[in-house]
Order: structure tokens, then C-alpha cells, then sequence
């Protein structure tokens, strides 16, 4: 047990000093907001021809299911550990976690404790700063490593049997992560028969594969990369963490509370990512849900007191 709390710690460092440069932030805000842009254009000029009310019910179900299996399943549950569920809970959003496409569970959650461990230093996946310097070249090559490019260099390189020995243990995930691309093919197709069924023919079915399916994959992993690469370039910095994580309010909403990141590196045990009452946190709201039915337990939470002690003043 404190082998594998150890390997996701927050390292003990100096705290990040220097400031980002104005043009680290304006090419980081242009590759998270452009993308985002042309889908609504998309759909706005698409609307009651390729694309309406029923196309965007399947896009968005679909989101938030994967969703919520990436960041409350993968990352606050088999990562973090940051709280208890049943085997069937467990398993439900495993699969969904898969669903989003984003890897295999084993690999991700070993992935991702390695980020804690290096945090912003050697060794870290998927920092924006590492080997990178501050000037724009600099920082376009930064953000396209942290957001994109380390899925094609740094990606399953970590050790599963250190970084994620525990999940290795359970055969249910071991045979899940087996069914990955099972999986994979099932987001695909899913959408699509709902969109046969609720549309008709084979418009219906494709309308549904790339509203439900592509659409899908693209949106949730814009947002979920944008964690990797935006909120370690700007925002604000609440609490002192060792590391460039920082807050950024209006990801909150589509990253189900996952860009609260600078309190999410501070007590990365959190179940809650939104730790003021005005913080968004859907991802927290629905473990708040899972543990009033009784299907979560031993949520962890940070009190204010604790809090506190890790309050960076200036901020």
C-alpha cells in the first residue's frame, strides 16, 4: 500500500517561480478554443440538415458517459483511489473508461502515476516544460508534446507491475484492459444503431457513428488532453504543489471538474476536484450521488484545515 501511494505522490520541490510568457498563453488558448470554435460553426451551419436535436442527444450521452469513465473511473477511482465502490461500479466505469479511447485502463492509470511522481520534471509523459524553453517555437513544440505528441513517443512506457501492481491483482481489470479494441469498436457502433433506430436507415446509422462516435472521441479528447497541456501552462495556482498545475474555471464545466488541476495536485487523494462551493465539479457531483446511494464509500475529503497549510499567499 505504500509502495503504490508513494509512486503518485506530490514530490517534495521548490515551488514553480518563473511566469509563463504572454505568448506560452496565447498559443496554448488558441490550440484549446479554435477546435472548439469550428465544431460549434459545424453545427450551427450543419443544423436540421446533418445535424440536430437528435444527433446532439446521442453526442452528448455518449460524452458523458465516457466521460465520467475517463475521469471519475481511470483518474479519482483506479488511480487516486479516491474512494470505494462495488465490483459491478467498478467494472461499469472501467469499461466506459475504455470506451473513451484513450487507452486500456492498466496502461493509463500507470501512465498517469508516473506524471504525479515527475510532476513538470524528468520523467514526467507529458509536461509542457520539460526539454522545452519559453520562447513561441518553444511553446508551440511544448503544447503539442503535452496535448498530442506524447501519445506517439511517451504513451504505455510506464512499468504497469510498479505503477499500477494493485489493478494488475484484479482479473476483472486485467480482462478488461484485454478488450480493448473489443471495446473500442463497440463506442463506435452503439451510437450508430441508436442512430439507426431513432433516425432511420442508413443515414440514421451514420449520422449516429459520427455524431456518437467520432464527434464523440474528438471532443472528449481535446478536453481531457487539454488537462495535460493547457492547465500546466495557464490559470491560476491557488495552492503550492511543486509543479506548474494550475486552475483553469472555464474547462470545468466539459472536463467534469478536471481542470481544477492546481487543487487536484495539491491532494491528488481528493475525491473533489472543486474544493469552494463555486468550483464546478461534475465528476465530484456524481461521486456525491454514487455515495448518498450507497454505492461509494470511503470517500476521501480535504478539510479546510488542511487546506490552508498548502495556500500559496500570493495567490
Amino acid at each position: 500500500m505504500s509502495a503504490i501511494r508513494a509512486s503518485h505522490a506530490t514530490p517534495v520541490v521548490a515551488d514553480w517561480k518563473q511566469p509563463l510568457s504572454g505568448a506560452y498563453k496565447a498559443i496554448n488558448l488558441a490550440g484549446i478554443a479554435l477546435p472548439l470554435l469550428g465544431l460549434a460553426l459545424a453545427v450551427a451551419l450543419l443544423w436540421d440538415r446533418m445535424v440536430g436535436v437528435t444527433e446532439l442527444a446521442i453526442l452528448t450521452v455518449g460524452y458523458l458517459a465516457t466521460g465520467l469513465g475517463i475521469t471519475v473511473g481511470f483518474h479519482r477511482l483506479f488511480t487516486h483511489r479516491s474512494f470505494q465502490t462495488s465490483r459491478a461500479v467498478r467494472y461499469t466505469l472501467a469499461i466506459l473508461g475504455q470506451m473513451a479511447v484513450e487507452g486500456d485502463v492498466l496502461t493509463w492509470v500507470a501512465d498517469h502515476r508516473k506524471h504525479h511522481q515527475y510532476s513538470d520534471r524528468a520523467g514526467d509523459p507529458h509536461s509542457p516544460h520539460v526539454d522545452f524553453g519559453d520562447g513561441p517555437i518553444e511553446s508551440i513544440k511544448g503544447l503539442w508534446h503535452a496535448h498530442t505528441g506524447w501519445l506517439f513517443s511517451h504513451v504505455g512506457r510506464a512499468n504497469r507491475e510498479k505503477y499500477a501492481k494493485d489493478l494488475m491483482a484484479d482479473a476483472g481489470l486485467r480482462a478488461i484492459a484485454g478488450m480493448f479494441l473489443p471495446l473500442v469498436l463497440v463506442s463506435l457502433l452503439l451510437p450508430a444503431l441508436v442512430g439507426w433506430l431513432l433516425l432511420g436507415g442508413w443515414y440514421g446509422f451514420l449520422a449516429g457513428l459520427v455524431w456518437g462516435g467520432g464527434v464523440r472521441i474528438f471532443l472528449l479528447h481535446h478536453v481531457t488532453f487539454s488537462i495535460n497541456s493547457i492547465c500546466h501552462m495557464c490559470g491560476r495556482r491557488r495552492f503550492a504543489s511543486g509543479d506548474e498545475s494550475r486552475n483553469v474555471w472555464w474547462l470545468s464545466w466539459l472536463s467534469f471538474g478536471e481542470s481544477w488541476h492546481n487543487n487536484h495536485h495539491a491532494f491528488p487523494s481528493s475525491a473533489f476536484h472543486g474544493l469552494r462551493g463555486w468550483e464546478v465539479d461534475p465528476g465530484g457531483w456524481f461521486i456525491r450521488g454514487l455515495e448518498w446511494s450507497g454505492l461509494a464509500w470511503g470517500v476521501i475529503r480535504i478539510d479546510t484545515k488542511r487546506q490552508s497549510r498548502k495556500l500559496l499567499q500570493a495567490r
